[in-house]
């Protein structure tokens, strides 16, 4: 899985913020929503243009980076 495959990052969209791909939602919006106290659930059906796979990979790989970050190994 790459990171490309899910999100893009271009100066003419959003400021060029990172967002999920094909669409103008900024990939911050799923963590600040989810911090919020939001589900998934309820991210997705205020997004609509975001798939539910683009953001289940954007969540295994904050994941894998972060188990990197300590040194364990990604499941």
């Amino acid at each position: 899985m790459k990171i490309s495959d899910f999100l893009s990052s271009d100066p003419e969209v959003v400021s060029g913020a990172v967002v999920f791909k094909g669409t103008r939602v900024p990939v911050d919006a799923l963590f600040e929503n989810l911090a919020g106290g939001s589900s998934l659930e309820e991210f997705l059906d205020d997004f609509p243009t975001v798939e539910r796979r683009q953001a289940e990979a954007v969540l295994k790989l904050a994941s894998k980076d972060l188990k990197g970050f300590f040194g364990k190994k990604a499941a």
